[in-house]
C-alpha cells in the first residue's frame, strides 16, 4: 500500500452493490473518504447503513462494484489477506461492546498488539497509556462484567485505537448509553480521531453523533440521498 500521507482518498467504494439473496440492500454507492476525515452514515432503519459499514470493514464483500483501502481493492484480497490489512490497518467500535467476558479491561484493549506480536513491554506501555486517557486506568483489572456501559464502551474504543489504526468503524457507539455517557464517547471519539488523524466512519441515528463528522451521508433505500459538509477542520497523521 502507498505512503500514509498519500494524496488520493484513504478509502473509495465505486458503484457498489450488495444483496441478501434475492433482496437488494445497497445499489449503485459511491464514496471516497480522506485521511483523517470523519464521515457519519445515518438514515432510516433499513437503509443500508451498517451494511455499507460492513463492506467498508472487509467484514462482508459486495455483490459487485469495488471498495480500495489506500490503493488496494479489499476484492483482490484471500481471506488471509484480507484479515491482516483488517488487523493492521482498521479498528472496530460495536454498539454491543463485544469484549471478551473471561479477560479484564486490560487484556481486552492488549489482544490486538499480541496479534500483531509486539513486544509485551511495548504493549503494556501502549495499554496504560491509552486506558489513562479513556478514563479506564483505575478499572484496568475488572472484567466487562464489573464495568458499567460508559467504561465498556470506553475499553472498546481504547482496544480499538491501541494498535494506530487508519481506519476506525463504529457501528452505533452510544445507542447503548445514556445521554451523559454517550456525549463524553462522542468527545472522545473527536478528540482521538483529531489526535491521531485516524479516519472515522461512525453508523448512527443521532444528530449529536453526526455532528461530530466533517461529513454526514445519508442513505435511503440502498443509494445515498444527500451529503452534508461541515466547517471542521481535518487533520493528518504528521
Amino acid at each position: 500500500m502507498s505512503d500514509p500521507v498519500s494524496k488520493g482518498p484513504l478509502l473509495a467504494a465505486s458503484d457498489v452493490h450488495h444483496a441478501y439473496g434475492e433482496r437488494p440492500v445497497l445499489a449503485g454507492v459511491s464514496l471516497t473518504i480522506r485521511a483523517g476525515e470523519r464521515v457519519a452514515l445515518t438514515g432510516p432503519s433499513g437503509s443500508g447503513k451498517t451494511t455499507l459499514l460492513n463492506l467498508l470493514g472487509g467484514v462482508d464483500r459486495p455483490t459487485s462494484g469495488r471498495i480500495e483501502f489506500d490503493g488496494c481493492c479489499l476484492g483482490d484480497l484471500d481471506g488471509d489477506g484480507l484479515a491482516a490489512l483488517r488487523r493492521r490497518h482498521f479498528g472496530t467500535v460495536f454498539q454491543f461492546f463485544h469484549l471478551l467476558p473471561t479477560l479484564s479491561a486490560f487484556e481486552n484493549v492488549e489482544l490486538p498488539l499480541q496479534l500483531l506480536d509486539v513486544p509485551a513491554d511495548e504493549r503494556r506501555m501502549r495499554v496504560r497509556s491509552l486506558l489513562e486517557r479513556v478514563g479506564v486506568a483505575h478499572r484496568a483489572d475488572a472484567p466487562p462484567g464489573e464495568l458499567s456501559g460508559g467504561e465498556m464502551q470506553r475499553v472498546a474504543i481504547a482496544r480499538a485505537l491501541v494498535h494506530r489504526p487508519r481506519l476506525l468503524l463504529a457501528d452505533e457507539p452510544t445507542g447503548n448509553l445514556d445521554s451523559r455517557n454517550g456525549e463524553r464517547i462522542l468527545g472522545l471519539l473527536r478528540e482521538l480521531s483529531d489526535e491521531t488523524g485516524t479516519a472515522l466512519v461512525l453508523v448512527t441515528h443521532s444528530p449529536d453523533a453526526a455532528a461530530i463528522c466533517h461529513r454526514e451521508i445519508r442513505l435511503r433505500d440502498g443509494r445515498i440521498a444527500s451529503e452534508h459538509l461541515s466547517s471542521r477542520p481535518i487533520v493528518t497523521r504528521p
